[in-house]
């Protein structure tokens, strides 16, 4: 397996998890820890691109899910794919970054019980 592959595809998919829930999430957190002021309202411009967001976090998780979960045999002997506490450690990063996808997807329909 190519460590780098999987690397990428998780961090695209976490970087896109976050830019999905920027226009929601982060204007919340950000007044709930005090820092407020009307440049949050700035926020609102990646509001349109969200569908793109959650399409490209989709997209890398299930090239990163296909490449962890695939079988070992695959791999060759030495490489990380061979190892399993490399193996561990890529689907925890995996299941991690989905979780936050969904916390990500699912705060806009929860925001209002919040407020």
């Amino acid at each position: 397996m190519n460590k780098s592959l999987q690397q990428t595809a998780l961090t695209t998919g976490g970087v896109a998890a976050l830019l999905t829930g920027a226009c929601c999430v982060a204007p919340f957190v950000l007044v709930s820890v005090g820092l407020g002021g009307a440049w949050l309202a700035n926020l609102q411009l990646f509001a349109p691109y969200r569908p793109l967001f959650i399409g490209v976090a989709l997209a890398a998780l299930g090239f990163a899910g296909w490449r962890i979960y695939r079988p070992a045999a695959e791999g060759r002997p030495g490489e990380a794919c061979a190892v399993p506490r490399a193996r561990r450690g890529y689907r925890i990063g995996f299941w991690s970054v989905a979780a936050l996808l969904i916390v990500m997807l699912g705060f806009p329909y929860l925001a209002p019980f919040l407020y």
